[in-house]
């Protein structure tokens, strides 16, 4: 103990031992001590040396120390002591002030024992393992340690977690420790663990993270709370950002609902602490991520949907319109909104109807249309409300048509202030800021509109008093050649190109103005310098648009005139060099790669991100448009006439095949009807057969009576009377029995009758099924059901033909006992009352079984009727419709050769939905051809 003593503070006489020294010997004791006491002072004394000489003690006391937690788990204490020194020599120390070489050694050295520390895959595994000691002592250093490690060695920490058996399990709970230190360390650790690692972070979300973390942030008072709510908000954010399975874990466990109270302020919104600030742009953060324009489509307007319905959109507009709110986050708020918004009707409808609380109340988008235009206004707020406007549009053609319509002059109330007044206002100010956004906010309200691209050619302006009032494209072309600011006349050049993109009409009005051709190629033509390059290619884009979707209405600015024009005063290649300035600019890529407009200043404000798509689209249709002969261009004209001719023709045809598909359609439901009334027929051929076996059993039961006595005792007396049947009531019974016979032949004529109109109706079902079959393959299942009911039925006759000869049979036996009874009059018949009675109740049954009959007759001929109708119309519907594919065939075979035509003349033809549809019916046709 004296050595300890002299390490730690004892003096002894005698030269001191140097730090590596004492190192050296503290190393020695811990790896030959028997005596866990001595090792633990070892230990122990490592690490007060650790800091002060931390090169010395990860180089030589590492290992040592790995060792004493593989051996010496049962000890708590010296567990400590081990994992703080090993955290001592691997953390790097950013709380003292140090230079910048310093700092420099410091993390390399960190870096340097890490590597050290992994060599080992089992020294993590081993450190998971002492996570699940609950002693303070023990599983506060180890999280600090693993944290640390993470740190420095983030890929190769994480990869031995993932593939050890609970190592994340073990690391998620440290957030259910009662101690807060423990949660919080542990908060940190999750953080370093999950960044940019898809697979972990699956992991911790289905170990029940989000529930926690939720509850974590609930406890600690949500945006007023403190440091541990921005760490959780963190760790959230590292969870779902980039994470599709994850967002949809999110929102299916309805934790979007559970944010709603995040963004509950009260009316008194002064005094924010930088913490609540910090937290709630995290929180607005967090929403964004599950609506961010770059998920998938269907997700994110899924949560869109969720945000609207529990109230989440609400609640952010309440913030939007709130005052007192701190500038960053009222930004940040804005951005979250366009994105909550983008895309969703439902969202858009419900911010059209939001209004801000002034007397009067104002539109929620006229209030922030104020701030876009209003140069005193913070750049990034300014660039926030441009992307909310633009996001409202976003696929609203409805909104579109509102701001449009604030704009006309039957819809201007002078009283109050529109949409439309303020981007006019932003469009012509003397602010070049406020040029481009109000150029970029009118462009996104013509984008794929060709409804309002045309209304908007309505809107006039009163310049100045005394003078007629000039349209809105006249005045911003009169800007455009006073040669302002470049971000004004690109802002401008945007506008013009979007509006007049895909509308002939508005290009006809532009070229209308006698002086903006020339303004357009003399602007080409030019060698200007750097910063106007970019103003030569939109000046050219433009002229390539007015070319190519030109309707040749105005003689002098035909599409060949035009291209005259370039030839001779710009040259085709040096238009076409012109033309490539917009895509090589430095700003395009930028512009092109989110829709949010975010930039470093407002002079690099340059591009629109719905702008880019565009020049993209039109770059190659322009260049080829320029180059083609006025004979390509005829051709062409020709081409796409009689193309547009026979896709009409086709047209015509699968609409009139559709409806005969609906006639097809409702002949199956006859057909089905006709198989219902089928089964109704053989339900009541079961009766009938049932009737007959009745009179089957009777007679039966009539034979067996005569032959038990067939040569009873005969009286005098009983001549009279037989078997208390006199002679009158005997002559008529065998009435009754001939008249039953003679029934039972009718009623055999009647059903053989009956017969052949069941094989007759069988036959037109075959032969009806047969023919749509044959026509469009549809009829398969019907047949095969009509062919089993066609076995049954015939089952049936053949059972029910046998019956038959059974009671002819029974009734030429009974005529025999009648006759014998007439020519031997001792031979007593043994009719008794019950007989009689049985006798009646046949004759009854007879009467039902005609009237029977009878309905069966009538149900059958309407059946006939019905079905002769069916068969007629069905012959004529095939007859149509042979014609009708012939023809569409003869035209899909006119239509490929044009198209051939087209690729010979270089064009590219792709194919549509209406070609596939085409092609699927001309293999049909085919088909239909061939079997027949």
């Amino acid at each position: 103990m004296n050595f300890f003593r002299g390490v730690m503070g004892g003096q002894t006489a005698g030269p001191q031992p140097t730090g590596a020294e004492t190192i050296q010997k503290l190393c020695d004791r811990v790896a030959s001590s028997t005596l866990l006491e001595d090792r633990r002072d070892a230990v122990r004394a490592l690490k007060a040396l650790s800091k002060k000489y931390r090169l010395e003690v990860g180089t030589q006391a590492m290992d040592h120390l790995i060792h004493i937690l593989q051996t010496d788990r049962s000890d708590s204490e010296i567990l400590g002591y081990a994992l703080d020194t090993l955290y001592n020599i691997i953390c790097n120390d950013e709380e003292e002030e140090q230079d910048e070489n310093t700092q420099k050694q410091e993390e390399d050295l960190g870096v340097l024992f890490t590597e050290k520390f992994l060599r080992d895959s089992e020294s993590v595994t081993l450190l998971l393992t002492l996570l699940e000691e609950f002693d303070f002592h023990v599983r506060w250093p180890g999280v600090k340690l693993l944290t640390a490690l993470l740190k420095n060695q983030c890929s190769q920490v994480q990869g031995v977690i993932l593939v050890s058996p609970m190592g994340v399990s073990r690391l998620m709970d440290l957030l259910a420790d009662s101690r807060e230190v423990i949660r919080n360390d542990g908060l940190l650790l999750l953080q370093h663990l999950t960044k940019g690692n898809a697979a972990i972070q699956k992991i911790v979300a289905f170990e029940n993270a989000f529930e926690r973390l939720l509850d974590i942030i609930t406890e600690e008072g949500s945006s007023d709370g403190g440091i541990v709510v921005e760490d959780c908000l963190l760790l959230l954010l590292n969870l779902l950002k980039n994470n599709s399975s994850n967002q949809n874990f999110f929102k299916e466990g309805s934790y979007i609902q559970r944010m709603k109270p995040w963004f509950e302020v009260g009316d008194d919104n002064s005094g924010w602490s930088a913490q609540k600030v910090t937290n709630l742009h995290l929180m607005l953060q967090l929403v964004r991520v599950m609506v961010s324009p770059g998920n998938a489509p269907g997700a994110s307007s899924s949560c869109q949907k969720a945000m609207y319905q529990c109230g989440l959109l609400q609640q952010l507009c309440t913030i939007l319109m709130a005052t007192g709110v701190p500038a960053d986050i009222l930004t940040e708020t804005i951005n979250t909104v366009s994105e909550v918004i983008r895309g969703s009707q439902t969202n858009q409808d419900y911010f059209a109807s939001v209004n801000a609380p002034s007397n009067p109340p104002r539109p929620a988008i006229v209030v922030l249309l104020m701030s876009m235009v209003n140069e005193r206004q913070p750049f990034v707020l300014r660039c926030a409300v441009l992307y909310c406007f633009q996001c409202f549009l976003y696929k609203n053609q409805k909104g579109q048509g509102e701001i449009v319509a604030t704009l006309l002059p039957s819809t201007i109330d002078a009283n109050s202030i529109s949409a439309g007044q303020l981007l006019c206002g932003g469009l012509f100010s003397a602010d070049s800021l406020s040029n481009w956004c109000a150029a970029v906010a009118l462009a996104h309200a013509l984008q794929d509109n060709l409804t309002q691209k045309e209304q908007l050619l309505r809107v006039q302006l009163a310049t100045s008093l005394g003078k007629p009032p000039v349209s809105l494209l006249q005045q911003c072309t009169n800007i455009l050649s006073q040669g302002s600011k470049v971000q004004t006349r690109v802002g401008l050049l945007m506008l013009l190109c979007t509006w007049i993109n895909n509308c002939p009409i508005a290009v006809t009005h532009f070229l209308h103005n006698q002086e903006n051709v020339p303004f357009l190629t003399g602007q080409i033509s030019e060698n200007l310098g750097e910063d106007e390059r970019l103003v030569q290619g939109l000046c050219a884009l433009l002229l390539g648009i007015c070319i190519y979707y030109n309707d040749n209405s105005l003689e002098n600015y035909t599409k060949e005139k035009l291209k005259q024009l370039i030839e001779k005063r710009i040259g085709k290649e040096n238009f076409v060099e012109k033309l490539g300035f917009v895509t090589k600019h430095e700003l395009y890529s930028r512009a092109a790669q989110k829709p949010q407009p975010v930039f470093p200043s407002p002079e690099q404000m340059l591009f629109d991100h719905e702008f880019t798509k565009l020049v993209k689209e039109l770059e190659g249709i322009i260049t080829k448009a320029v180059h083609k002969s006025s004979e390509e261009e005829k051709k062409e004209e020709e081409v796409k006439k009689t193309l547009e001719q026979h896709d009409s023709i086709v047209t015509q045809y699968k609409d009139l095949i559709r409806d005969q598909d609906a006639q097809i359609q409702e002949l199956k439901e006859q057909v089905s009807t006709l198989s219902m009334n089928n089964e109704q027929m053989q339900t009541q051929i079961t009766q009938q057969q049932s009737q007959i076996q009745q009179h089957k059993d009777q007679y039966n039961i009539l034979k067996l009576k005569l032959g038990k006595d067939p040569q009873g005792p005969f009286t005098q007396g009983e001549g009279a009377q037989v078997n208390g049947l006199n002679t009158e009531e005997l002559g008529q019974l065998r009435e009754e029995v001939e008249e039953l016979r003679r029934q039972h032949t009718l009623l055999h004529t009647q059903l053989s009758e009956k017969d052949t109109l069941i094989n007759t109706l069988v036959k037109i079902s075959l032969d009806t099924t047969a023919r749509v079959e044959s026509n469009f393959g549809w009829f398969t299942l019907l047949r095969s059901q009509v062919q089993s009911q066609c076995a049954e039925i015939s089952q049936l006759q053949t059972e029910r033909q046998e019956l038959i000869r059974r009671a002819e049979a029974t009734l030429c036996l009974a005529a025999i006992f009648l006759l014998a009874q007439s020519q031997f009059p001792s031979v007593p018949i043994p009719f008794d009352p019950q007989l009689q009675e049985e006798c009646r109740g046949l004759r009854e049954r007879c009467a039902g079984l005609e009237q029977q009959l009878a309905t069966a007759q009538s149900t059958v001929a309407i059946e006939q009727t019905e079905k002769a109708k069916l068969q007629q119309d069905v012959q004529e519907s095939k007859k149509e419709q042979d014609d009708l594919l012939m023809l569409l065939a003869d035209q899909d075979q006119k239509i490929l050769s044009l198209k051939q035509k087209l690729k010979d003349l270089g064009e590219t033809v792709g194919e549509t939905k209406d070609d596939l549809d085409g092609r699927t019916d001309k293999r049909q046709t085919e088909g239909w051809i061939c079997g027949k």
